[in-house]
């Protein structure tokens, strides 16, 4: 076996298995782990701490950047290891012992989590396992295709296990930008200006003494990204975007270049950047969480001169053509930790254009991210809260409809709010975009329903707006109807009314 990823030759005699490894891991126990979006995450040690709790049964915190890769949130949930799991998730297994109250799952801003463990108001990790491409000469840690909150995690925790990835290429160091906030009270402004500043270090530094373990991971591989093909549906968002995007520049409000653009993670947001590739835009940069494979279309179309992010997040296809010409990639972009790419200082300074995924919205713009009927969690708010509020456009985007119709994406009256309407700029469907800025509630009302919502839909909201209207009101709702429709999907499988059903039949879904 070759040393030659640890480059501090006081640590080789830390290398071991990963069973010997996750025996660091104890019941009760607050674990930090490496990974944001099935990216960078340990892999070895995980699937051998299930395999210990198999034999030996356990409980622990997990707190990582974001969702798991190689389906560990599945393996660690059948296996009874979850007791507690934040800041995000995307895994069904997990999802349903979540909704269960099997697992208890705390929903945070994704710029919070170590913002938190700082501030002594969330518990710190025992033990931190970060994957990562190499150990420099001093103990330093070189992540791989994420940095999330990896760094803190090293830093706090009492015990650092890292897990060495020799599948991918030594060209990952110099990829990374390493900064750490300072603390309270004399916490000084973060010194980025400019979407390709590097104001850190290309390392993880620790006391290489807290590394008790080291495990040589040749065998697995990150998850590739689920994200769908662009349908006619994404790219009808895309084209309403692009118009509005003309528009602003037009009439003087946004640059020639749009200014830094963010994207939620998702097949419709990943699809409607894509879609700029034929727009007449030009040198974007875009300052994200995560880069999609839209980041790296665009990069190759000539569009895109830089992105910064906190991990690289691919399709099978495109991750083999990034991840082995790397190089051709490397001065275009930089990833860093979750708190610095979504930090609100940052996000209001740069003058972010965030597009993130509604599961729902209401005729007054509240948006609903991430439960279902207001009660069953999806996946978590992620980072779109930290982007909505702080951006200098806050757009969300989705369907109108969902499973052929049976729902509408656009309701009364939000069943669970995640952005109320005070923190949303634009709202998009295929239908249409609604520019909701300097709108009062009840022309917010109009500008949703006549652009965004699903004719099949229209004319239920309209009736409903109509009714509440006459109750009067800043925000006109009629309460004993506000949530009928979530009521009926949860009863029936649909939201169609009677009136609703005709025209669903009218218009063939």
């Amino acid at each position: 076996m070759s040393l030659d990823r640890i480059r501090l030759a006081s640590l080789h005699d830390k290398v071991m298995s990963a069973e010997q490894a996750a025996q660091f891991i104890q019941d009760g126990m607050t674990v930090g782990m490496s990974g944001f979006t099935r990216a960078g995450e340990a892999k070895a040690v995980p699937l051998a701490l299930v395999a210990q709790a198999e034999k030996n049964p356990l409980k622990i915190t997990l707190i990582t950047g974001a969702s798991l890769g190689n389906d560990l949130d599945k393996k660690l949930t059948e296996a009874g290891v979850l007791a507690r799991r934040l800041p995000f998730q995307v895994d069904n297994t997990l999802r349903k012992a979540i909704n269960k109250g099997e697992v208890m799952f705390i929903d945070q801003h994704l710029s919070e989590t170590v913002e938190q463990m700082r501030n002594l108001q969330l518990k710190k990790p025992d033990v931190a396992v970060i994957e990562a491409v190499a150990i420099t000469e001093d103990g330093g840690i070189i992540p791989t295709t994420s940095v999330g909150n990896s760094a803190s995690f090293a830093i706090f925790a009492e015990k650092v296990i890292v897990e060495i990835n020799t599948n991918l290429s030594p060209a990952f160091e110099g990829l990374h930008d390493i900064y750490i906030p300072t603390y309270r009270p004399t916490r000084q402004p973060i010194p980025l200006t400019k979407v390709d500043e590097r104001i850190g270090t290309p390392a993880i530094n620790i006391d290489p003494s807290k590394i008790v373990g080291i495990v040589i991971n040749s065998e697995l591989h990150d998850s590739p990204s689920t994200v769908a093909d662009a349908d006619d549906e994404t790219q009808g968002i895309a084209n309403h975007l692009i118009s509005f995007f003309e528009k602003e520049v037009e009439e003087g409000r946004l640059p020639k270049d749009l200014g830094p653009l963010q994207a939620g993670i998702g097949s419709i947001a990943n699809a409607v950047l894509t879609g700029l590739k034929e727009s007449n835009f030009e040198d974007l940069v875009m300052y994200s969480e995560v880069l999609q494979d839209c980041t790296f279309e665009l990069i190759d179309a000539g569009k895109m001169k830089f992105a910064s992010g906190s991990s690289i997040t691919l399709s099978a296809k495109y991750g083999e053509k990034v991840f082995n010409n790397l190089e051709q990639y490397k001065d275009k972009l930089v990833l860093r930790p979750q708190e610095i790419s979504n930090h609100p200082e940052l996000v209001r300074r740069l003058g972010i254009i965030g597009i993130n995924t509604a599961l729902e919205f209401d005729i007054y713009g509240n948006v609903n991210s991430t439960h279902v009927c207001g009660t069953k969690m999806m996946n978590g708010i992620g980072g779109s809260g930290d982007f909505a509020r702080n951006a200098h456009l806050a757009i969300f985007v989705t369907k109108s409809i969902a499973k052929g119709g049976d729902i509408s994406s656009v309701v009364p009256f939000a069943s669970h709010i995640d952005h109320s309407e005070h923190d949303v700029d634009i709202l998009v469907t295929e239908q249409g975009l609604a520019d909701l800025r300097g709108l009062a509630p009840r022309e917010r009302a109009r500008a949703i329903i006549d652009n965004c919502a699903h004719p099949m839909y229209r004319d239920a909201l309209n009736d409903y707006f109509d009714r509440a209207c006459e109750k009067g009101g800043q925000t006109p709702h009629i309460l004993r109807e506000a949530l009928s429709w979530h009521s009926n999907f949860e009863e029936n499988g649909h939201m169609l009314t009677a009136q609703t059903q005709e025209k669903k039949i009218c218009l063939r879904f």
